[in-house]
Parts: structure tokens; C-alpha cells; sequence
């Protein structure tokens, strides 16, 4: 009688498990659908005539006739520059923009994390306290620098602040070498190993997930970056594709949406596969940061 008792208070907490669980599932599956929904919707656009894009009845139809020549049109840019000089420009500074911030966060990370030296804990306290200012405070300012170094036009003002540092990266990296063991500095020590050797042989080939979240942050940032683009660069053969995209809403003329909507496709596929193949970094990377120290 007693294990009939217990095999039904069992049956009962399995179910109630299995309830809960399918509850949940499918609370996920209608979040994941509401996420998809602009992606599916933009996608289903790029392949519609104009009349399509905006028809009030079933918004998420499929397009009556796929229409290639929004993605024909859209890649013939404007001028003489197509988009494929759009995509360079802007791979050529989120590339070299994540090249930097993983450099000067790494360098400026091991300088807080594994060295001592007067004030290092009001100079990291006023790196976190520049996190907090806006960046329409420094916006004019660092546009009459740029322009009297006559650096306006170029990739200079997108590029160079990245190699000069960005605290959330440096904060980020400072606490996941502070979380490595200091042991093997010890070890390191004791075979001779200087300290910018301590640097490369140890703590850069270690910190390889949060400088790995860093690039891929700092490429995602500059990739979508819009106001910075618009500001500093005047040229359309130096346009970046947030610049470009914008150019097709012409408040003056009809805009081509069908092809707008058909770039923005093509500008979404890059940082997909780069999120795709390196999310495991970014979740190890984020994860393990700030476990001590």
C-alpha cells in the first residue's frame, strides 16, 4: 500500500514536471517567434512590389511574384559607387576598429589585473566613471579636434578611438585576467619569463574567450554605427551601410523600399554567420568574467 502511495505521489511530481515544462517551452517558442517576426517580415519585403510591402491584409504573405530585381537595383547603389563599396568601407572599419580593441584592451587590461603601481585604483575608478558620460557631451568637442588634424573624410575618427580604448572593454578583460590564477605567474616568474612575456605566453592565450567577445562587440557596434558615419565622412565613396541604406528614403522623390528593404538583407547576413559561428566565445567570454578579483 505504501509503494502504491509512493509510486503515485511520483507519477504526480512527473507530471507536474512535465506540465511546467511544456508551459515553458512554449512561452520560448512565442518569444522566439515575436524576435523572428521583423527578420521574417523584412526578408518577405525585400521580394515585394511596393503595393505588396505595405498591404494591410496578411502582412506575412508571401509575395505574389519573388521579385529579384529589388536586390539588382539595390546593389547598383548611388552615383558611381555600388553597394559592394558600401560593404568594403564598413568591413574595413569594424575589422580594423576590432583589431584595435582587442589590442589596446588586452594591453591596458594585464597593466590593471597583474601590475602594481601608484593610483592604479583611481585611474581604473575614472576609466569606469567615463562609462557614465553621454556621448553627445563629447560629440562637438572630438569633431573640432578631428577637424583640425584634418581627419574629417576619413576612417581616422571611426577607427582611432577604438585603438585608443574603450572601458567597457578594458573592464571586461581586467576582470577575466584577475579571475586566472596568479600561480602561474608565479611559475612563469620562476622560468625566467618577463613580464611582457608573462603577457603573450600566458595571459593573451588564456584570455582567449573575452578578447574573442570583445572583437566580435567591437565589430557589431561599428558595423551598425550610424551617427559617427554621418558626422565624419561627406564623401559617398566613403559611406559606410548604415549611410547608404539611408540614402533610399528620399523625402522628395518616390522611395524605393523593395530595394532598401533587399540591402538591409544582404547588410544583416555578415554579423549573422559571424554571431552564428562565434556565440560560444561570447557566452564563455561574458560567463566567466568577474568570477574573482
Amino acid at each position: 500500500m505504501d509503494e502504491l502511495k509512493l509510486y503515485d505521489t511520483n507519477k504526480i511530481r512527473f507530471n507536474k514536471k512535465l506540465v511546467v515544462q511544456i508551459i515553458l517551452h512554449t512561452c520560448y517558442v512565442l518569444i522566439g517567434i515575436t524576435m523572428l517576426y521583423p527578420l521574417l517580415w523584412l526578408l518577405l519585403a525585400s521580394f515585394k512590389t511596393q503595393a505588396e510591402i505595405f498591404a494591410t491584409t496578411n502582412i506575412l504573405s508571401l509575395p505574389k511574384k519573388w521579385l529579384i530585381s529589388n536586390y539588382i537595383e539595390g546593389w547598383k547603389g548611388f552615383g558611381n559607387e555600388t553597394f559592394g563599396t558600401y560593404f568594403l568601407n564598413t568591413i574595413i572599419v569594424a575589422s580594423l576598429s576590432a583589431l584595435g580593441s582587442v589590442i589596446n584592451s588586452s594591453l591596458v587590461g594585464f597593466g590593471f589585473a597583474r601590475t602594481r603601481f601608484v593610483g592604479k585604483g583611481i585611474l581604473f575608478s575614472m576609466m569606469l566613471a567615463t562609462m557614465m558620460i553621454p556621448y553627445p557631451i563629447i560629440m562637438i568637442p572630438q569633431y573640432l579636434i578631428y577637424q583640425k588634424l584634418r581627419l574629417v573624410d576619413t576612417f581616422v575618427p571611426l577607427i582611432l578611438p577604438s585603438w585608443l580604448g574603450t572601458p567597457f572593454f578594458i573592464f571586461l578583460v581586467t576582470q577575466f585576467m584577475r579571475g586566472i590564477p596568479k600561480e602561474l605567474d608565479e611559475s612563469a616568474v620562476i622560468d625566467g619569463c618577463s613580464k611582457f612575456g608573462l603577457y603573450f605566453r600566458i595571459l593573451l592565450p588564456l584570455s582567449q574567450s573575452a578578447l574573442m567577445t570583445v572583437a566580435i562587440f567591437s565589430f557589431y557596434w561599428r558595423w551598425n554605427d550610424f551617427i559617427q558615419p554621418l558626422i565624419y565622412l561627406n564623401k559617398p565613396k566613403l559611406y559606410t551601410l548604415s549611410i547608404a541604406l539611408r540614402l533610399f528614403a528620399d523625402p522628395t522623390s518616390v522611395t524605393n523600399w523593395g530595394a532598401m528593404f533587399a540591402m538591409s538583407v544582404l547588410s544583416i547576413i555578415p554579423v549573422f554567420f559571424v554571431f552564428f559561428f562565434l556565440q560560444r566565445h561570447v557566452t564563455q567570454g561574458i560567463s566567466t568574467t568577474g568570477l574573482k578579483g
